[in-house]
This record gives C-alpha cells, sequence and structure tokens, in this order.
C-alpha cells in the first residue's frame, strides 16, 4: 500500500511518494516509477497507476527531465514531454516530478485552481526552474501560491567539489553559507533544500521543507549518489505527484 507523506499547506490533493507500496524488486524495490530506468515497464506503469490512484485522478503526467528552466503548462494528459516543471489547472490530471535526490518541489493556488510540480536539482535551481514553473503559475492565474520541498539529498550527504562552490562564488555569493566544511580538503557539503527554498523565496513564495534525506533514509527512499558510491548498476525514482481534486 503506497504511503505518501502531504503536508496540509497545499490544501489539494498531493503526495510525496516513498519507495513502499509499489510491485517492482530488486534494486527497484518497490514503488519505482522511473520509466528511465531498467525496471520492467510494466512494473512501472503499474506503480504510476497506483500513484494515480491515490490522488483519486484520472490520469498521471510527467515529463522527461534534464535538469532544464523548462516549464510546460498542460490541460490535457500528454506524452513525450521534454520539462523540468509541469503546471496546470484542470481537475482530475495528476502531474508530478521523478527524483532519486534532487528536490521535488510540488506548488498549488488552491483558490485559484492551479498546481504546479518541480523537479529541482542544483543545476535547475541554480539556472532558474523555481522561478519558471512560479511565473507560467502566476501567468496562468495564479496568486496565492505555496510550495512544499519534498525528500531530497541533505547537507550532511551532499559533499561537492571546488570547482562546485566557485559557480556560486561567482553568481551566488550570498549563498555561501549553505556550504559548511567536509572532511575532505577543498571539499564542502552542500544544504540543497534551503537553496531551493531561498529560490522560490526571489520568486516571492513562501515554502516549506519537509526534511527528509533521500540518500541516509535508505528504507524509505531511492537515491542515485547512494547507488553511484555502491557502484549499483542503476537506481530507482520516486515521484511527487500533485492534482486539483476531480
Amino acid at each position: 500500500m503506497v504511503a505518501p507523506i502531504t503536508h496540509p499547506a497545499l490544501g489539494v490533493p498531493h503526495g510525496f511518494f516513498t519507495r513502499k507500496g509499489g510491485v517492482s524488486d530488486g534494486i527497484y524495490d518497490s514503488l519505482n516509477t522511473g520509466l528511465g530506468s531498467d525496471d520492467d515497464s510494466d512494473r512501472v506503469l503499474e506503480n504510476r497507476d497506483r500513484v494515480r490512484a491515490a490522488l483519486a485522478a484520472s490520469a498521471l503526467v510527467t515529463a522527461h527531465q534534464t535538469h532544464s528552466t523548462v516549464t510546460h503548462f498542460i490541460d490535457t494528459a500528454q506524452t513525450g514531454l521534454k520539462a523540468d516543471a509541469l503546471v496546470t489547472k484542470t481537475h482530475g490530471l495528476a502531474i508530478g516530478a521523478l527524483a532519486a535526490d534532487c528536490a521535488p518541489v510540488l506548488l498549488a493556488d488552491a483558490t485559484n485552481s492551479i498546481v504546479g510540480a518541480a523537479h529541482s536539482g542544483w543545476r535547475g535551481a541554480f539556472d532558474g526552474i523555481l522561478a519558471s514553473v512560479v511565473e507560467t503559475m502566476r501567468v496562468h492565474g495564479g496568486r496565492d501560491i505555496t510550495a512544499i520541498i519534498g525528500p531530497c539529498i541533505s547537507q550532511a550527504a551532499y559533499e561537492v567539489g571546488p570547482e562546485f562552490i566557485a559557480r556560486f562564488e561567482t553568481d551566488y555569493a550570498d549563498d555561501l553559507d549553505l556550504f559548511s566544511p567536509s572532511r575532505q580538503q577543498h571539499h564542502h557539503m552542500f544544504d540543497l533544500p534551503r537553496f531551493v527554498q531561498r529560490q522560490l523565496g526571489r520568486a516571492d513564495v513562501a515554502a516549506h521543507i519537509l526534511g527528509p534525506c533521500t540518500y541516509q533514509e535508505e528504507d524509505a527512499f531511492f537515491s542515485y549518489r547512494r547507488t553511484t558510491h555502491r557502484g549499483e548498476a542503476d537506481y530507482g525514482r520516486q515521484i511527487s505527484a500533485i492534482c486539483l481534486p476531480a
């Protein structure tokens, strides 16, 4: 049985789904929703249908994510989309973001009936995906937007090299406090969820951070970085999804 994490501030059906409650096995155990993984596609589709059903939605749409700043507004179920954020005003149409360490962000203005879902790793947040999804929501009538930042890699697990912090020294000097020294010389630990929160704040959207760490909480979440450190062949993706009530 799926058991998504929710937050009352959004005010519409949504869920930050964990890896639990699906039909996949092995390294994909069990709610792997990533069609880009090497998991059996029939199992992935069943997992995605369980997510749709949990939200009482008529359809679930995700995009092919590339760490871009592209947001698509959709009013019908579609496939083949390339974007890192989706926005809709269609009741019963669930939109989602896949992640396995990057930050999933769900957004809603329940009063004006508009919702958004974004995939935000450091690159997307750095380049402007959060401003993009917020602007798209505002163009289509969003006014009082609330955002929730879902489970992602925590600062305690996110070590970065000197070239990473150099980018921030150039473009985001005000955010250097999001780095703390690591045990490895010239490396730092980066606070991704707080950077995402700040970028949403710069778009005048208040955001709450849920807090669970995808890297550290193996029983609950898939993690790309954990998989890489172990030399495993592939990894699952969890989904965060939102919809207006049908």
